[in-house]
């Protein structure tokens, strides 16, 4: 996995910084090349003229760059047939590209040892240019900015190697070294590619904190080169990043940008852009548990809130019920021993006249019956039971010798009790 994570981050081997306006390099035209190829036959290209051979290793190198992403062994192929020709008419910057170009396809294949040797090759052409080694062809040295051009994308490509061998701090040293030339030139597709990789290394280490960073200079390097595809690329890390720190939100707005690119150029990115499927499968899938569990939880909380609910209406009829209770027989005790409880103190339960005398919580029910109200609607005003009001309608019915509600109502008037 960590290859194919890293797999893009070579451009930053075939990026031409500083040169122009963005291209994307996968606008090479390969049938149009391989036209050109095809009509030289081989060992053809050995009797080449200058003119010749110029518009022959441009095809090459087009070729090796056009096949780079879609089919490693012609890629190679086209790299060998560039640094065999270059090297016929000593043209360094050639023979710089088809050396690195091969070192880059053993990457990829994951051949880290032979990489190495080629890119180190590759770096000794570069060596030979910056101490001033002219072609056959010319006298004229080559330009500061090419060599630093080749100088920076073997830093990173070699970086790369190191990366994926496990060689950590040597990869770091590397990368430093590309990032002064890119700073250097203000190479912003440059420094976009190198903060990704940085981003990258530091995601597979873990320090996702570290990785934000890098991945946040990638885009800012990206934008600023007008560069769809190191924008994507950025994109799709801070997606990554920000689904281990399970930000859904936002690493779904990222990755879904990065689809935008990579769904039209899926034959040129198409690990790249199964990566980013792959985030966005795993963001949707955590997105899915996190509303599953979202429900779940607020289920359970309905549900418990309406136990509560249920347990405290439970409790406050029961604690209505215990108190209806417990004043009904401490009525009867006392009606049973002839006196009742007043403000001055016990008096007898009925007086001279045999007129009933009533409870303070009769006093308050007669007049509530005699209104008309029913035995709930009078439970719900007293705080009583049903259950204790109907025992209390019935108490009153005998201490009246009343034979239904209406005869009580009558003779609790009669009386001046109502």
């Amino acid at each position: 996995m960590k290859k194919l994570i890293l797999l893009a981050s070579l451009l930053i081997c075939f990026v031409l910084p500083g040169k122009a306006e963005y291209t994307d390099h996968r606008n090479r035209n390969v049938d149009s090349l391989e036209r050109i190829a095809a009509r030289w036959t081989a060992g053809r290209d050995a009797f080449a003229d200058e003119e010749e051979s110029s518009g022959l290793v441009n095809a090459y190198y087009g070729l090796m760059h056009g096949y780079r992403n879609i089919n490693g062994e012609r890629s190679m192929y086209f790299a060998r047939k560039e640094y065999e020709l270059a090297k016929r008419w000593n043209w360094l910057r050639r023979m710089e590209d088809g050396l690195e170009g091969i070192g880059i396809i053993h990457y990829g294949q994951e051949r880290y040892d032979s990489a190495l040797v080629y890119l180190f090759r590759a770096l000794e052409v570069t060596d030979r240019m910056a101490a001033g080694e002219t072609s056959f062809t010319s006298d004229e040295r080559y330009a500061e900015d090419t060599i630093d051009d080749n100088y920076s994308g073997l830093y990173g490509a070699i970086g790369n190697v190191y990366n994926m061998m496990g060689d950590i701090p040597t990869a770091m040293e590397y990368y430093k070294k590309a990032g002064e030339i890119f700073d250097k030139y203000g190479w912003n597709e440059s420094n976009s590619v190198l903060w990704y990789n940085l981003g990258e290394t530091w995601y597979q280490e873990g320090d996702f904190d570290q990785a934000e960073d890098c991945y946040e200079k990638a885009l800012e390097y990206g934008r600023l080169a007008a560069d769809s595809l190191q924008i994507s690329d950025a994109l799709k890390g801070l997606g990554g990043v920000y689904l281990k720190k399970k930000k859904t939100g936002k690493a779904l707005r990222c990755l879904e940008e990065a689809y935008k690119y990579y769904s039209v150029h899926s034959d040129q990115e198409f690990v790249m852009g199964m990566e980013n499927l792959d985030f966005m499968r795993q963001v949707l899938m955590v997105q899915k548990r996190s509303r599953t569990w979202a429900a779940g939880v607020a289920a359970a909380i309905a549900l418990l809130m309406l136990i509560i609910v249920f347990i405290l209406l439970r409790m406050r009829r029961l604690r209505r019920e215990k108190e209806g209770a417990d004043v009904a027989i401490g009525e009867a005790m006392q009606e049973m021993s002839g006196m009742r409880d007043d403000e001055d103190g016990p008096v007898a339960v009925q007086d001279e006249s045999g007129e009933p005398f009533l409870t303070e919580r009769e006093e308050q029910i007669l007049p509530l019956i005699a209104a008309g109200l029913t035995s709930p609607q009078i439970a719900d005003k007293v705080y009583l039971s049903l259950a204790t009001i109907k025992w209390y309608r019935k108490k009153l019915l005998i201490k009246f010798d009343a034979s239904n509600t209406a005869e009580l109502i009558s003779k609790a008037k009669e009386m001046g009790l109502i």
